[in-house]
């Protein structure tokens, strides 16, 4: 099934490959039926180009679908001040996300023995059941409230 550009859906960037393995995951842990309602762009190769990407080319898209949610999944890299350097248009500001691991994909794998697309599973399972889970690990806990606002908004059609 292709994703319905009119209905509710997220967008998903991720900034580089291991990102993208993990966005995978969590679209794995959504139900077949409603694995329509999201997408997973090619990684931008770098959180720069992420964060370029939403004026040059996500926020027209945004503009046009009023459903679309935009998640930019990106590495901290130690900066919990990076997703502030974003400049995200004021009219689409509520439906864009950035969510990312404190520092880089691989120290997570690493700390948990987990594999990325694990990684992703268990990130959506939490998502769905509304419990802090993996997202509570020292490595992910700084997105305690974009995580909260993300869960308000695409758990209706992701996780019903």
């Amino acid at each position: 099934m292709s994703l319905n550009r009119y209905s509710d859906h997220v967008v998903v960037l991720p900034e580089d490959a291991a990102d993208h393995n993990i966005a995978n995951g969590f679209k794995l842990e959504i139900d077949a039926d409603r694995q329509n309602g999201i997408q997973i762009l090619p990684a931008a190769g770098g959180w720069t180009k992420a964060f370029d990407a939403i004026g040059a080319e996500l926020a027209p898209n945004m503009r046009r679908f009023p459903g679309r949610r935009l998640v930019l999944l990106i590495d901290f890299d130690g900066d919990d001040e990076r997703a502030s350097s974003a400049t995200i248009p004021a009219d689409i500001r509520d439906r864009v996300f950035i969510i990312g691991i404190r520092s880089e994909p691989e120290e997570l794998k690493s700390v948990t023995g987990l594999s990325y697309e694990t990684i992703g599973r268990e990130l959506a399972r939490s998502c769905r059941d509304g419990s802090e889970g993996l997202w509570s690990h020292e490595l992910l806990r700084h997105n305690a409230s974009e995580l909260e606002r993300l869960r308000e908004t695409v758990r209706p059609f992701l996780f019903p």
